[in-house]
């Protein structure tokens, strides 16, 4: 009489353990909430690095959405046609249609902001040129990715210090 005894348990412990390993997905393994509700991937724009951290992220992600957050209303892009001899330049609305056509037209972007080379705000705090070198990556397809090592000098501006920056002018230093 004791082996149907035993035998119950020895099922009962076989279920328990088949009920167990079924409920442990190695497919599905749980939410990570390592992170707490207020962080976020976004750098804070209202600081300089905050600013550079999410031109990098809109280009990681092809997001316009925040990339326009960060251009003020006046920007203007510069760069120097050296065949021209002469500053090339646009404003906003044509700095949003290029990239959002190079954003819809890769694969992959890829930005690296280096070292900042120069740094200056005025008393307010309101206005600051950054100068930082930077490593872009084009990949439009597996055969055909450009890179392209770069110098830009970024002037940003905001209302007052607890305000967010934005660049209201990016002058790209670079020599294609």
């Amino acid at each position: 009489m004791k082996r149907p005894a035993r035998r119950r348990i020895d099922i009962a412990l076989c279920g328990s353990i088949l009920v167990g390993v079924m409920a442990c997905n190695p497919f599905a393994p749980e939410f990570d909430d390592s992170t707490g509700p207020n962080d976020s991937i976004l750098g804070d724009a209202r600081t300089v690095d905050g600013v550079f951290q999410n031109v990098r992220y809109a280009y990681t992600f092809k997001d316009t959405t925040i990339y326009g957050q960060l251009l003020h209303s006046d920007y203007s892009f510069v760069y120097r046609d050296y065949e021209r001899g002469a500053d090339i330049s646009w404003g906003r609305n044509e700095e949003m249609r290029i990239t959002y056509e190079l954003f819809r037209n890769v694969q992959r972007v890829d930005l690296v902001w280096n070292n900042i080379v120069a740094l200056s705000s005025d008393s307010s705090n309101v206005n600051s040129v950054v100068s930082r070198n930077f490593n872009l990556t084009f990949t439009f397809n597996p055969t055909d990715v450009v890179r392209v090592d770069g110098f830009a000098t970024l002037t940003l501006m905001r209302g007052n210090s607890s305000d967010a920056w934005q660049i209201i002018r990016w002058r790209d230093e670079s020599n294609f």
